[in-house]
């Protein structure tokens, strides 16, 4: 229980508050296991919960009016979700379903009404909590906005990586539809970025992504896009002029 404990308390939405705090909140929350494929809550639904992922990895998502569907959040551990449930009497904004299987923690949400009544400390943290999470929302936005398909990649698998130097081999974490749909483009041009990627040392075995270097991978993935351009097409004449 402990170990619990100490995995909900490092999400952001607790950051600031008291660890004694945290766990008179946590001892009044349930665990829930869900199978990979488990819808969590519906878009629309009363929000009744907020959840913290202790194991495994979860979507959020919304259908558009045309019945597609959007990713919009991927959660791991430590990561909360379901935050409409600290505002009171709203609905979720979007659907939430576990993409592997996931031991997460549900918190009720008169509870954590109950709790933030009381407590201005633990106020103050969930609207850092929740500022943090607008924050990587206009980031990944600018991501899709600014980013070449290639460069999204190397910044998701940049996110995997322990560190900041040196080599690193990670686990793509949920499958290649998914995480083309995170990164808004197509599987098949998620493929097509894969392989442009072993120019800057990446190497896709199945589900590990071999990263020669991360330093080298997280300059292509800041470099300004059409500087990206410039550079493919002048790699690619050099190729083409020493073939001939």
């Amino acid at each position: 229980m402990g170990t619990m404990f100490e995995i909900a308390g490092r999400a952001a939405i607790f950051s600031r508050v008291p660890a004694d705090d945290i766990e008179k909140l946590l001892q009044r929350s349930s665990l829930r296991s869900f199978d990979r494929g488990a819808s969590i809550y519906l878009q629309g639904e009363r929000a009744h919960s907020l959840y913290v992922v202790l194991e495994g990895w979860v979507k959020t998502y919304r259908i558009t009016p045309c019945g597609n569907e959007a990713v919009i959040g991927i959660f791991t551990k430590c990561n909360s979700f379901g935050d409409e449930a600290a505002l009171g009497d709203g609905n979720f904004i979007s659907g939430a379903e576990a993409v592997s299987t996931a031991l997460i923690l549900q918190i009720d949400a008169h509870v954590l009404a109950q709790q933030l009544a009381d407590d201005m400390v633990l106020c103050r943290s969930v609207l850092s909590g929740a500022m943090e999470s607008n924050r990587c929302l206009v980031h990944h936005v600018e991501q899709l906005k600014s980013h070449t398909a290639g460069q999204r990649i190397a910044d998701f698998l940049l996110s995997l990586c322990d560190g900041k130097a040196g080599s690193c081999t990670v686990i793509l974490p949920y499958d290649k539809v998914l995480i083309a749909a995170w990164l808004g483009m197509k599987p098949e041009s998620l493929s097509r970025a894969f392989r442009r990627l072993k120019d800057y040392g990446v190497t896709i075995q199945k589900d590990h992504a071999i990263i020669a270097s991360v330093e080298h991978l997280a300059q292509y993935a800041d470099e300004d896009p059409a500087e990206s351009w410039s550079a493919k097409h002048e790699r690619k004449a050099e190729r083409c002029s020493s073939s001939h």
